[in-house]
């Protein structure tokens, strides 16, 4: 069928995102040059509001190209300026090196990753006691590493067992989305199967965000943190500890509970006749293992041993970090080709850009001072606490204990 240019144009105005969602962007955009003649410290609030509703909608359209639109037109209308922009990014360059390098880095460990988590599954038969090793070790791999790798990891690890059972299912070659050959005999344990699996990607996810809290290199907004404090990598994990650690304890407890009580849908097990057609899978890739396969996960382990040294030490800057374990492992792994080495950074450039629109949006609110009243209010109300706590001799009134409490926790540290 024969479209017209405008036709043309308006099916290529980001892509394949709903029709509703286009309108929205279009409107957007519409929206901000009459509110930015109003009042641009409004026209500020809303832009915030914006991005994060593009950030929101992320699974529509990835926010890179609608937030970027955002950002390019409140440069244009003078919201904030290139120069402000660039300093923003400037100043947080430190997180700019870490999404280049250190998820880049974390990608040649695939291998140590898949092995250990593969291991970990067929080993531990207790399923409360591997939903919490799921979540435990989840959580210490993204305290080091980068938290959506470690999650991309756990996926491919259902995945690749999910395949292996779904071809005997189906009693040979087929597509693991596709249940139609599915025996009738197998149909109830791969469903059971999936269920497992489930359960295990959440717990793992999860615990991602639980480990990730924790360090400054654990999340790209932690780094940020520790570099406006001035805390190193020890410093940052344990100013965070009173916060971060409870949760970590509250976040395990809570997959035990869940699992015991088969609370929305977990708790379910591995059939036994998948685990022994797992169990012959693994003995089967196993055998075939060479000196040069267990050569490469000998080298990640080292690796990853060096990287963490190297971040609780704060040898260098974080992203520096993550260049030096690229060089090490595809040093000594054999990955010289510029094609393969290049695969690593797909998965963060796009982030990457997506962060210095979000510094773009960061400028806005400095040049418009939108947290100015905010701030403020903040600090007022700081002061009123302040004078209903007594002094360190009388103790601390009723109405502020815990505020009193808190103050003189931060104060001792």
């Amino acid at each position: 069928m024969h479209l017209s240019l405008g036709t043309a144009f308006w099916q290529n105005f980001l892509g394949p995102s709903a029709l509703w969602y286009k309108k929205t962007i279009i409107a957007f955009l519409l929206l901000n040059p009459i509110v930015i003649l109003i009042d641009p410290f409004l026209a500020g609030w809303l832009l915030i509001c914006e991005f994060i509703f593009t950030l929101a909608m992320a699974l529509k359209c990835y926010p890179l190209q609608p937030g970027g639109l955002l950002a390019l037109e409140a440069v244009a209308f003078g919201l904030t300026s290139t120069d402000s922009v660039y300093h923003e990014v400037a100043n947080n360059f430190s997180v700019i090196l870490l999404l280049m390098f250190m998820v880049a880095g974390i990608y040649f460990m695939k291998d140590l990753l898949l092995w250990s988590f593969s291991k970990l599954m067929l080993r531990v038969r207790s399923k409360i006691l591997l939903s919490l090793l799921f979540s435990l070790v989840a959580a210490l791999l993204s305290a080091f590493l980068d938290a959506l790798t470690v999650t991309a990891v756990l996926i491919s690890v259902a995945v690749g067992f999910y395949a292996v059972y779904h071809k005997v299912a189906t009693g040979g070659d087929n597509y693991a989305g596709n249940d139609d050959l599915v025996q009738e005999l197998h149909r109830g344990d791969l469903d059971q199967f999936r269920a497992f699996l489930r359960s295990l990607v959440m717990h793992g996810a999860v615990g991602t965000a639980l480990g990730g809290v924790c360090t400054m290199v654990g999340e790209p907004q932690n780094l940020l943190i520790a570099e406006k404090a001035g805390w190193d990598f020890a410093e940052f994990f344990i100013r965070v500890a009173p916060v971060s650690i409870p949760c970590l304890f509250a976040g395990l407890l809570t997959c035990a509970l869940v699992e015991h009580f088969r609370v929305l849908g977990y708790g379910a097990k591995l059939p036994e006749k998948v685990r022994v057609i797992l169990l012959d899978y693994d003995r089967e890739v196993t055998s075939k293992r060479t000196n040069t396969d267990n050569a490469v996960l000998i080298v990640q382990a080292i690796a990853a041993v060096i990287l963490v040294v190297g971040l609780a030490l704060h040898l260098a800057e974080v992203g520096l970090i993550g260049l030096m374990i690229i060089v090490l492992l595809t040093a000594f792994n054999g990955v010289t080709d510029e094609h393969r080495i290049g695969k690593a950074f797909e998965e963060s450039l796009p982030f990457t850009a997506l962060l210095v629109v979000f510094f773009a949006v960061v400028a806005v609110i400095h040049d418009q001072h939108l947290f100015t009243p905010v701030t403020q209010w903040v600090l007022a109300q700081e002061a009123h606490n302040s004078r209903l706590c007594c002094s360190p001799r009388m103790g601390c009134c009723q109405r502020s204990v815990t505020m009193c409490l808190w103050r003189r926790f931060i104060s001792m540290r």
